[in-house]
């Protein structure tokens, strides 16, 4: 058998150190994490391997490798890990690099980087104000009211263009840098490896398994991670059912807004606005109770957890205030919402949300090359 030179990525390592693996040093590849894990495959099993290239800084061996993606952080490996190596936060700072790498902007970098977190945040900030200043909307009492008096977000910050242009854009180059990622993802996972089975029937079994989240059953140690997530889950898809129905509104129907509480397009988004505000919070006090065995999680991590939650918390707000005609809180925590909801879509491929699509990806090249 013919020897096998390995060319250790230092700076790969270090990555990963900085990333939320910084006790990845402390692994002696004992395979306790492999043993303990009920998520990976019986043939060629993780983390055990992806901690050894990681040792080794094997970056091609892991960047381009699915099973970083199979793995759903359970943390029963961390729990375990007789050293306190923290396999589960190890393959975290492994996918936060990978989707890194697979960027086609240097917007990754910045995103994984607190130092930059007041800059991403400049650009929606200083982009809706471009909207409202030239009008004299910072003060308050200069904005158009409803023919009732009463607060319509619509005569702050205009639907159309500002507010389907901004996302409508926003929402297009997102879906650019996400095809452009998997693109070159799903190559370098095929590359050697041949398809045995049918994609169609593959993606099938995916989004079956994705609807369900029956991964997270076999999860011990955060077992309870899978009840917040399926409400996320669906609180987003729910969510994307409220913003296409207040598009036929406006565009079908010339209906605009505020509509009643009783409108189905308003029973649809509160709900899912509650189911998201309490998922976030379950997430949160998951992540909180465990810390302790499975790690606290890294900066990457909460990014995603805390724009969600202000999210939630904002768009639950920028209602209550409204209902309550208080225009000094409404207008505020209006934009404040917008800021959050761009920062959270135009930068998706570069943050922890873009694992939704990364984790899909590879449980269909799984399934597509019989190895799950």
């Amino acid at each position: 058998m013919a020897e096998q030179v390995i060319s250790p990525d230092l700076r790969f390592v270090k990555d990963i150190l900085a990333s939320g693996g910084e006790d990845l040093k402390k692994c002696y590849q004992c395979s306790t994490c492999t043993v303990v894990c009920n998520v990976t495959p019986d043939n060629k099993p993780f983390p055990r391997k992806e901690m050894m290239y990681a040792q080794w800084g094997m970056k091609d061996k892991l960047i381009s490798n699915p099973d970083i993606w199979l793995c759903h952080q359970c943390s029963d490996c961390t729990a375990n890990c007789p050293r306190g190596a923290k396999p589960g936060e190890v393959i975290g700072a492994v996918r936060k690099l990978a989707i890194q790498h697979y960027s086609p902007t240097p917007l990754s970098n910045m995103v994984g980087d607190p130092k930059y977190l007041l800059i991403l945040f400049a650009i929606p900030v200083l982009l809706f104000l471009s909207y409202i200043v030239p009008k004299g909307y910072l003060d308050f009492s200069a904005i158009p009211r409803g023919e009732d008096g009463g607060i319509v977000y619509s005569k702050f910050m205009p639907v159309f263009p500002q507010i389907d242009v901004t996302f409508g854009a926003a929402a297009f180059f997102a879906a650019v840098c996400f095809v452009l990622g998997i693109k070159r993802y799903w190559a370098d996972m095929s590359a050697g490896v041949g398809a045995q089975g049918n994609i169609a029937d593959s993606i099938k079994a995916t989004i079956t398994e994705i609807l369900a989240h029956k991964r997270f059953e076999k999860c011990n140690v955060t077992k309870d991670r899978k009840t917040a997530h399926l409400l996320v889950f669906y609180a987003f898809i729910g969510l994307a059912i409220t913003t296409t129905l207040a598009i036929v509104y406006l565009y079908g129907f010339h209906y605009e807004s505020p509509y009643p509480l009783y409108d189905p397009l308003k029973l649809i988004g509160n709900i899912s606005a509650l189911a998201l505000l309490y998922g976030i919070t379950a997430v949160i006090v998951n992540r909180l109770k465990n810390a302790k065995k499975a790690g606290k999680g890294s900066y990457f991590d909460w990014l995603f957890i805390a724009v969600v939650a202000a999210i939630a918390v904002t768009g639950m707000g920028a209602q209550l205030f409204r209902l309550a005609n208080i225009g000094f809180l409404a207008y505020p925590t209006y934009f404040a919402h917008l800021v959050f909801v761009f920062f959270l879509f135009a930068y998706a491929p570069f943050s922890k949300m873009a694992h939704m699509v990364y984790r899909a990806t590879a449980m269909v090249f799984a399934k597509h090359t019989k190895r799950d």
